[in-house]
């Protein structure tokens, strides 16, 4: 198998140059200053400090450029734990609306359950407030055309949405490879994010007593949730649309609640197909019984995505605080011309119509964006030798590619720095919203059993009923 074969010293020095070609581009981006003079920091503060509020603070405590100075939880032990993660006093209150209130907060997290994010943060900018919103920034189909709305009304004021893959120096560098054509044309992409929840059961989905009535249960009841596409599809079908550079034309998928029947009404296993302009497509799944990713060598579990074009591959995952990003290169077998017979020549040997290739993929994988290991071509013999070796490793696992600063924290410094410069975020308001519309979309599709086109979404949530287009 392809991913069995080495790749030779020269193979790897000459197919370096491209990705580092690709990294430059991302590298060469000018880096955010880092603010650390107190009446020059944004001055937020957080409303909803459970699971998600509770892990931004974390790392919000070491962004330099933000000073926390309020947070907000209906909930008491959230907030308090909250006031120990952050550690400089902040206010708190039960009611975000006096968080709103205070004149010294220039910028608002809203990282409360999905069906919040509207009301709060039109509220938030209503306040004149800049807006940081996790995914997905709405809920219903009238929330797409009132965000809009709302937003264009307080053009002054940023409002970024949580997708952190926009920020990954990994996920930047594929993209300005698809762009350049470094993979050829790009068709294909498969995104997965499978768990174990029979194994490993989450507490975020677990039921909890009180079923519907209890708010901690707002992930599997579909009044408060849009599910595994609200949760999980919406980071990887963003990166789709992101590579591609287009929004899907339709999606058609299955989705069922097969295991985990425990009073909820969410899908617990989910596969979906968006097709995209140009005959492109994303086939995704994500599955409650099994965590098991078939890229990487199995070394990674539960999410990746495979983007596949005609001259390569490229394997990739985000980061996490305790494992590190991955991103592979596959190149494709180099194109031949077509090859016709001529009386007397042996014949090549065929099984069932198809000719036996004897010659294997094109190799890899090849590790992208390690900056220790890029090739520059004003490399000595030693320093090729080393950096061939360091790559080598890389691919078997002895030795770890890593993004020189986590997503999370470049997204969060990011959001600060254009409150201040007010420039425009990697995941702006178009982008929350074209993923925030196709989770919506996706979960249709599986629900009424049809393609659902997206441009249906420019009538849904207008008071008209728009028609069901033939599958």
């Amino acid at each position: 198998m392809a991913q069995d074969k080495d790749v030779s010293r020269r193979d790897f020095v000459k197919t370096a140059g491209a990705v580092t070609a690709a990294a430059a581009v991302v590298q060469s981006a000018p880096a955010i200053q880092k603010v650390r003079a107190a009446n020059d920091q944004v001055q937020f503060g957080m409303i909803g400090t459970g699971s998600r509020g509770s892990y931004l603070l974390k790392h919000l405590k070491n962004i330099d450029n933000g000073r926390c100075v309020a947070l907000c939880d209906i909930q008491q032990d959230k907030l308090d734990l909250a006031v120990q993660t952050i550690g400089n006093s902040p206010k708190t209150f039960k009611d975000y609306r006096e968080l709103l209130s205070l004149k010294d907060v220039d910028a608002v997290f809203v990282t409360v359950p999905l069906f919040l994010h509207f009301p709060i943060t039109k509220d938030a900018l209503m306040a004149g407030k800049n807006v940081f919103c996790e995914k997905c920034l709405v809920f219903k189909p009238e929330e797409v055309h009132a965000l809009r709305a709302l937003a264009a009304e307080h053009p002054k004021q940023t409002l970024q949405t949580g997708l952190q893959r926009r920020y990954s120096s990994f996920y930047q560098t594929v993209k300005t490879m698809v762009d350049k054509g470094i993979l050829g044309d790009v068709y294909h992409i498969h995104a997965q994010w499978h768990r174990n929840m029979i194994n490993k059961p989450s507490s975020l989905w677990t039921m909890k007593p009180g079923g519907e009535k209890n708010i901690a249960n707002w992930r599997v009841f579909r009044s408060m949730s849009g599910g595994l596409t609200a949760e999980l599809t919406s980071h990887q079908v963003d990166v789709a649309d992101w590579m591609f550079g287009q929004s899907p034309e339709f999606v058609t998928g299955f989705g069922s609640l097969d295991v985990l029947k425990d009073g909820r009404d969410v899908y617990d296993n989910i596969q979906l197909i968006y097709r995209y302009p140009k005959g492109r497509q994303l086939t995704y799944s994500s599955i409650s019984t099994s965590q098991h990713l078939p890229y990487f060598n199995a070394q990674r579990a539960e999410m990746g995505e495979c983007i596949m074009g005609t001259d390569g591959t490229i394997q990739i995952t985000v980061g996490a605080d305790v494992e590190h990003a991955i991103a592979w290169w596959y190149r494709e077998p180099p194109k031949q011309a077509a090859v016709v017979s001529r009386p007397g020549e042996k014949k090549e040997a065929t099984v069932a119509g198809a000719t036996m290739t004897t010659s294997g993929g094109g190799g890899g994988p090849i590790p992208i964006m390690t900056s220790d290991m890029e090739f520059t071509g004003k490399e000595n013999f030693l320093d090729k030798e080393v950096k061939f070796a360091r790559r080598w490793l890389t691919t078997k696992g002895v030795m770890i590619q890593e993004e020189k600063a986590n997503p999370v924290d470049t997204e969060l410094e990011s959001f600060f720095q254009n409150c201040r410069d007010g420039g425009k975020p990697k995941a702006d308001l178009e982008v929350g919203m074209a993923d925030s519309v196709a989770v919506m979309l996706s979960n249709m599709a599986m629900d009424e059993g049809r393609k659902v086109y997206f441009s249906e979404i420019d009538k849904m949530g207008r008071g008209e009923k728009p028609a069901p287009k033939k599958a």
